[in-house]
C-alpha cells in the first residue's frame, strides 16, 4: 500500500472513530472496533523494521541531521526530553510528511509535579489528602505540557514506600494503598482529561511492580516481596490506574524474588493484561532491558530484548535493543512477528486515542502564554498550603503582633531547592521564595542565611545570633536540598544534614520564639530538633508558590492543612515502621524503655512483647497526624447496621465539632481492623478520608459510605474476598486516635 493509498484509509478510520474515547473517564484505554480495524490497516502497510521503529524510544540530543533521519527512516516511534515546540513540530513535520507511513512520533517528558508551574513533589501533593487538588495539579501540568508537544508523562508514580530513606520516596504518594489509590485516580484524570483532546497527556503508572520496597533504601536494588503481600499492598494503585483508564505502563528497574519486572511475564502478562485487561502499551524505564544484562537475567543485548519481547514489553526506552536485535530474533524465530505486531498495536492504539494523526503539531506560538497563568498559580499555591503539615505549635503560630523577624536558614531563599526533585522545567526566576513572600507581607525582614546550603557544616553562627536580637521572632528553613532525593539519592541518615541541628540550637539560645519550617524530599528524623523549636511546619518541596503559602500560613492567612502520608519516625533504626502493619503474636503494650527498667541476667522472654528498648514501639508522628490553628472533637460514632452482607455499603455518621476559636479543616479519617482472618490481617487500613470546613465553635454530622468490597483481600487461597467474622472501625483525625465501633460481615 502507497503512502498515499495509506493516508486516505486512515482518513476513512478517522471519520469512523471520531466518537470513541477514553483515558480518564474509568474505561480502559480503548477496545472501539473502528480503532481496532484501523490499526489493523496500519499494520497491513508496514514492514518488519517499521514495527520494530514504532516500539523505539530515543532521548534528544546528539545529532540533529541523525535524529531527523531516524525519524524519516521510520526507525523512531518516541522521543523524550525535547521541550521546544518548534523542535517538536519539525520533528513531526519529518514524520509526518517525509517518513513512508506518516505515523507521528509520541513525545515524552517526565512532568512529574507540574510542567513549568511546580507543584509540591508528590509526596507532598499526597499530604493534601485531596485528590480534587492532584487532579487539578495534574490537569494544568498536563495544559502547559501539550501546549508545547509534549503529550506523554512519565507519571504517576504509583510505589507504595516504607522506608524514607530511599530517595524516590519523594515522587510517590507514601504508604497507605487507598491514599495511593485515590490519588492514582485523580492524576490520571487530570492528566489525560474526563475526556480525551489534544490537551490529553498521557499518563504512565510507574514503576511496575514493588520498586518501593528497594531493600535497604538503596535505589535499583532487590525487592522480596511474597505476592500475596504483592497483591494485597503494592499492586491496589496500579489496578486503580488501569480502571481509570490510564494508557501506558512502565517497567521497574528492581528484580523481584530474583525477576527483573522487565522480563516478568507474570506481572506484565498474567496480571496487567490478562487479569485487569490493560490494553495500553508497556515501556521500559531508562536501560532497564539492558541492565537485565547486569542482573545477570540476561547474557547480552540481543537476548535482553528477546526477553523483554517475549516477557510483555511494547517500547524499548534507551536501550535499542529492539532496534539492534528484534528484526534478526524474528528470522531465527526466538521472537514471533505476532509479538511485534501486538506491541505496535498497543503503540499505534494510544496514538490515534491522544489525536495524534489528526493533530501532530501545535500552535509554537500560543505555548508561551498557556504556562504560568493566574489560575495555574493560584492552584499551585492552594496545594502547598494543603501539603504544609504543622507537626508542633506551643502557641507561637499563627504569628501575631510580631512587626520585625529574622529568616535565617538555607532554604529560605533557595527557589531550585525550593522546587524539589524531578522539577525539570520550572524556573527558578518564576519560583516564589518564603525570603520573598515574607518581604511583600509587610513585615520588616532581616535576613541572615546563618548557613549557605543544607549540607553547610559552618558552627559560626555569632552573626545569625547578634540579628536575632533585634527581632520579635525568628523564621528558620531547614531541610534538605532538591539533589538529596530523587532517583539514585538515597540516605542512610535522615538527620536534618549539615550543621541544620546546631543552627536551630544556636537560635533557641537568643530566647526568640523559633519557628522552624523543613523542605525535605523525605519524613527526616527530626526528634532531636523539636526542643529547638516553638512551632514546626513540614513542607515536602512546595514548588514555585511555596514561599506564598507558607509566608499566609504562617502569618494566619491561611492554615497549615497537612497531614503525614507517610509515618515519621524518632530514628532511622525504626526503618520500616508504617501504621498497617500486622498484628504480632506479642504486640507492644507499653513496656519501659531502656533506662526506666533493670535488665536481670537470665531473663527470659515470658511477657516481652514487639518493641525496640531504646526507642519504644512508636514513631515520632503517626500516618495521617497534623495539627491545625484549631481543635476538633470526634463524637457520636453510629453505624447504620450491626451486619453486613458481603455486597452492601457502610453507612457511618459521626459528629464533628470545631472547639476552637479559628475556623479550619479537619481531615477526617475512616479506618478498619479485619479481627481474625484467614491470613495475618492489618492492625488498621485506611478505607475513607474527607476534608471537613468548620467555622469557629460549628458542629456537624456526618456521614461517610464504604462499601464492604473495600474489606476484600487477598487471602490464605489466594483469591480476593471480603471474608466474613468481626470487624473494628475507627473514626478520627490520624492512624493513632479515633473512636471504635464493631460491627460483623456474614
Amino acid at each position: 500500500m502507497n503512502k498515499t493509498i495509506l493516508i486516505l484509509a486512515l482518513a476513512t478510520a478517522v471519520a469512523a472513530g471520531s466518537a470513541c474515547s477514553g483515558g480518564g473517564n474509568g474505561s480502559k484505554v480503548g477496545s472501539d472496533a473502528a480503532i481496532e480495524k484501523r490499526i489493523d490497516r496500519i499494520l497491513s502497510g508496514m514492514t518488519l523494521t517499521e514495527k520494530i521503529g514504532q516500539m523505539n524510544q530515543v532521548s534528544v540530543g546528539g545529532s540533529d541531521e541523525m535524529m531527523a533521519d531516524a525519524i524519516r527512516n521510520g526507525s523512531v516511534g518516541s522521543i523524550l526530553n525535547e521541550v521546544d515546540p518548534l523542535k517538536i513540530n519539525e520533528m513531526q513535520r519529518i514524520a509526518v510528511e517525509e517518513s513512508r507511513l506518516g505515523i507521528p512520533l509520541i513525545v515524552g517528558r517526565d512532568v512529574i509535579h507540574g510542567f513549568k508551574t511546580v507543584f509540591p513533589i508528590p509526596l507532598g501533593i499526597a499530604a493534601t489528602f485531596d485528590p480534587g487538588l492532584a487532579e487539578e495539579g495534574a490537569r494544568i501540568a498536563a495544559l502547559e505540557a501539550t501546549a508545547c508537544g509534549v503529550r506523554w508523562t512519565f507519571s504517576p508514580m504509583l510505589d507504595i514506600a516504607r522506608d524514607p530513606r530511599w530517595g524516590r520516596i519523594a515522587e510517590g504518594s507514601g504508604e497507605d494503598p487507598y491514599l495511593n489509590s485515590r490519588m492514582a485516580v485523580a492524576m490520571v484524570r487530570g492528566y489525560q482529561g474526563h475526556t480525551l483532546d489534544n490537551t490529553s497527556m498521557a499518563a504512565c503508572m510507574k514503576h511496575f511492580a514493588g520498586y518501593g520496597a528497594a531493600e535497604g533504601g538503596r535505589d535499583y536494588n532487590s525487592t522480596n516481596i511474597p505476592e500475596r503481600l504483592l497483591r494485597n499492598i503494592y499492586l491496589p494503585a496500579f489496578k486503580a490506574a488501569v480502571d481509570a483508564g490510564v494508557m501506558t505502563v512502565m517497567t521497574s528497574f528492581n528484580d523481584n524474588d530474583g525477576i527483573p519486572s522487565t522480563g516478568n511475564s507474570h506481572i506484565l502478562k498474567d496480571i496487567l493484561r490478562d487479569e485487569w485487561g490493560f490494553d495500553g502499551f508497556v515501556v521500559t524505564d531508562w536501560n532497564s532491558m539492558g541492565e537485565m544484562i547486569s542482573h545477570g537475567f540476561a547474557a547480552d543485548r540481543k537476548e535482553a530484548a528477546m526477553v523483554a519481547a517475549n516477557e510483555g514489553v511494547d517500547m524499548d526506552m534507551m536501550t535499542f535493543g529492539f532496534i539492534s536485535h528484534l528484526e534478526e530474533l524474528v528470522k531465527e524465530g526466538k521472537v514471533k512477528e505476532s509479538v511485534i505486531d501486538n506491541a505496535v498495536r498497543n503503540i499505534l492504539r494510544v496514538k490515534i486515542l491522544l489525536g495524534l494523526f489528526e493533530q501532530p503539531y501545535v500552535d509554537a506560538d500560543a505555548a508561551e502564554a498557556a504556562c504560568y497563568t493566574t489560575a495555574a498559580l493560584e492552584a499551585a499555591r492552594k496545594t502547598a498550603e494543603e501539603s504544609v503539615i504543622l507537626l508542633k505549635n506551643d502557641g507561637v503560630l499563627p504569628l501575631t503582633g510580631v512587626r520585625k523577624v529574622l529568616v535565617t536558614g538555607p532554604l529560605a531563599d533557595a527557589p531550585h531547592d525550593q522546587l524539589g526533585t524531578w522539577a525539570f522545567d520550572g524556573e527558578k526566576g518564576r519560583t516564589v521564595t518564603p525570603l520573598a513572600a515574607l518581604r511583600e507581607s509587610g513585615l520588616d525582614v532581616v535576613y541572615v542565611p546563618g548557613l549557605a546550603f543544607s549540607r553547610d557544616k559552618s558552627i559560626d553562627f555569632s552573626a545569625v545570633k547578634a540579628a536575632a536580637r533585634g527581632v520579635d521572632a525568628i523564621l528558620a528553613f531547614v531541610g534538605e536540598e532538591a539533589i538529596l532525593s530523587g532517583e539514585a539519592h538515597s540516605l542512610s541518615d535522615i538527620n536534618l544534614i549539615g550543621s541544620q541541628s546546631e543552627l536551630l540550637k544556636a537560635l533557641r539560645e537568643t530566647g526568640k520564639p523559633v519557628v522552624a519550617t523543613v523542605m525535605a524530599g523525605r519524613p527526616l528524623t527530626v526528634e532531636r530538633d523539636l526542643g529547638n523549636v516553638d512551632a514546626l511546619l513540614y513542607a515536602f518541596h512546595p514548588g514555585t508558590m511555596g514561599g506564598p503559602a507558607l509566608a499566609r500560613i504562617i502569618l494566619g492567612e491561611a492554615e497549615p492543612g497537612g497531614r503525614t502520608p507517610v509515618t515519621f519516625l524518632r530514628t532511622v533504626g525504626q526503618v520500616p515502621m508504617y501504621y498497617n502493619h500486622n498484628m504480632t503474636g506479642r504486640p507492644y503494650n507499653g513496656e519501659t524503655l531502656l533506662e526506666g527498667i533493670g535488665l536481670e541476667a537470665g531473663q527470659t522472654s515470658l511477657g516481652n512483647t514487639s518493641y525496640y528498648l531504646d526507642s519504644g514501639a512508636q514513631p515520632l508522628f503517626p500516618f495521617g497526624y497534623g495539627l491545625t490553628y484549631t481543635t476538633f472533637e470526634y463524637g457520636n460514632v453510629v453505624l447504620d447496621k450491626d451486619v453486613y452482607d458481603a455486597d452492601g455499603v457502610i453507612e457511618v455518621s459521626y459528629d464533628i465539632t470545631n472547639t476552637g476559636e479559628r475556623k479550619g479543616t479537619a481531615v477526617v479519617q475512616v479506618y478498619v481492623r479485619d479481627l481474625v482472618g484467614s491470613i495475618a490481617r492489618p492492625v488498621k487500613e485506611l478505607k475513607h478520608f474527607e476534608r471537613v470546613h468548620l467555622a469557629a465553635g460549628e458542629k456537624k454530622t456526618m456521614t461517610a459510605r464504604i462499601p464492604v468490597s473495600e474489606l476484600a483481600f487477598w487471602g490464605r487461597d489466594m483469591t480476593f474476598n471480603v471474608e466474613p467474622g468481626e470487624f473494628t472501625m475507627w473514626v478520627g483525625g490520624n492512624s493513632a486516635s479515633g473512636i471504635p465501633v464493631g460491627f460483623r460481615v456474614r
